[in-house]
């Protein structure tokens, strides 16, 4: 193949496996070693190469999954934020708060769930490239959509593309201190959780509820953000606050909101879920 269609194949390919693993690197990595294989496949002729590779890098995304399912703890995790412009064909990229809500599913029911509500794949074709029945995969998503409703997720991809009023307010009442003002912002039974990764210990993993959640707010921006720079921007498609020193991205608040209140903050401050994201587009 030659090199530029190496590289639409491996962008096309990206939503597939980083919809399933939710990390950056493992995904690149998943294409990589599928292409690889494709690329020296000479034993059989492959008349649908798309399929063949989305069938190969889903299943492989698969593996690898339910393999760190075995390893992490049974703690908060969180997805690698990801820049969602153009190039990332970020409408096949799952908004932040559903992909971390299924993390709650197994791997086999999230890549289902993936490929019907993701890219409108028939059960049909569902079984085909998971090797189940049409009616095992209809199963399957009727499952994983209990579960996802069981959490209070909607089991629809939300886009909040723009950067939001409320979350410019929430800043500015955190920054002032103002617990109440703070509480109007937010959802009474808001979720908020915090991924540090193995370097970073965390405040709190997870806070439940507009009082917690608005006290811990205040306190992680006096004793960690205050003398931070905070930038707005857009992570998997919602509104989100980058807190940097020197240039550098110290870690990054992700909101997802809805009738005008904040119903969940996921915090990344995991240095290695970060790394990616020094190119981000700002907007002010």
């Amino acid at each position: 193949m030659m090199n530029a269609s190496i590289e639409n194949y491996q962008r096309m390919l990206f939503p597939y496996a980083y919809n399933v693993l939710g990390a950056v690197e493992d995904a690149k990595d998943v294409i990589q070693d599928v292409m690889i294989r494709y690329a020296k496949n000479t034993s059989q002729a492959i008349n649908n190469p798309k399929n063949y590779l989305i069938k190969s890098v889903i299943n492989q995304a698969i593996q690898l999954k339910q393999k760190q399912n075995k390893t992490f703890p049974a703690d908060v995790w969180l997805p690698e934020p990801v820049i969602t412009d153009e190039d990332l064909q970020h409408h096949e990229i799952f908004n932040f708060s559903l992909l971390a809500r299924m993390e709650r599913l197994n791997p086999k029911e999230r890549a289902v769930f993936i490929l019907k509500e993701g890219f409108g794949y028939s059960h049909e074709d569902i079984g085909e490239i998971l090797s189940l029945t049409i009616e095992n995969s209809r199963k399957i998503l009727s499952r994983a959509k209990e579960r996802l409703k069981e959490i209070g997720s909607t089991t629809k991809i939300h886009f909040q593309p723009t950067v939001s009023d409320t979350v410019r307010k929430l800043i500015g009442a955190i920054r002032n201190g103002a617990t109440e003002e703070v509480k109007t912002l937010l959802a009474e039974d808001i979720r908020f959780y915090a991924d540090g990764g193995n370097k970073i210990k965390v405040v709190a993993k997870e806070c439940i509820g507009a009082d917690e959640v608005s006290k811990l707010l205040i306190y992680v921006h006096q004793t960690f953000n205050s003398a931070l720079e905070t930038k707005c921007t857009i992570i998997n498609h919602q509104p989100a606050v980058l807190f940097m020193q020197d240039g550098m991205i110290q870690s990054c608040q992700i909101f997802d909101i809805r009738q005008g209140n904040i119903i969940r903050v996921d915090a990344v401050i995991d240095p290695e879920k970060l790394k990616n994201l020094k190119s981000t587009p700002l907007y002010y």
